[in-house]
């Protein structure tokens, strides 16, 4: 019994001498917030509909999404609109070397060699920054953002943009020149 007792007071002994060894360590240095990227995705193609009809396709080689659910597109995106009729005809599309889109405001920022594309109209519009708002279902760029516009008549440039986002009605604003194309008779 006697041996019971001194296996039992060193097992005591030794789990308090263990319990001790646990002390809260202090940290030092502020504490860190990640604010990176919380998931990323590759090779992304996100398909938007509205009443089973679609509307517009995303794609993108990465997408990095955030935690206030900002999507970042930090290599580049192409937004693909499509006829309203639901058939998948091209309409235009929208392609930009970098994209965000701000979750609180639903708006899609676009930087870096901007282009949309009118392809039943044959248009193209180039600069370097757009939004496309897409509860409004318009683009536009600052009012100071060099835009450039060609159909198949002229070409037009000037500061700032609005238009529809399959680019049936534009408004280019500052018009800094108009350029008729060679035989088009204007």
């Amino acid at each position: 019994m006697h041996a019971l007792a001194k296996m039992t007071a060193g097992l005591a002994l030794l789990t308090v001498g263990a319990l001790a060894g646990c002390d809260k360590q202090k940290m030092s240095g502020p504490l860190t917030v990640y604010t990176g990227p919380l998931m990323e995705t590759t090779n992304v193609l996100t398909l938007i509909s509205d009443s089973a009809k679609l509307k517009f396709q995303l794609t993108a080689p990465l997408e990095q999404q955030f935690e206030n659910g900002d999507v970042i597109y930090p290599k580049g995106m192409v937004v693909t609109f499509y006829s309203a009729d639901g058939k998948k005809h091209v309409i235009n599309t929208l392609t930009a070397k970098y994209g965000k889109v701000d979750k609180a405001k639903n708006l899609y920022i676009m930087k870096g060699k901007v282009q949309v594309v009118n392809v039943p109209k044959q248009q193209r519009m180039d600069t370097e920054e757009l939004f496309f708002d897409k509860t409004k279902q318009v683009i536009y760029t600052d009012s100071l953002m060099p835009v450039r516009m060609e159909t198949p008549t002229e070409v037009l440039s000037g500061n700032g943009l609005w238009a529809k986002q399959d680019l049936s009605f534009y408004r280019l604003f500052h018009t800094t020149g108009i350029l008729d194309k060679v035989g088009t008779g204007l």
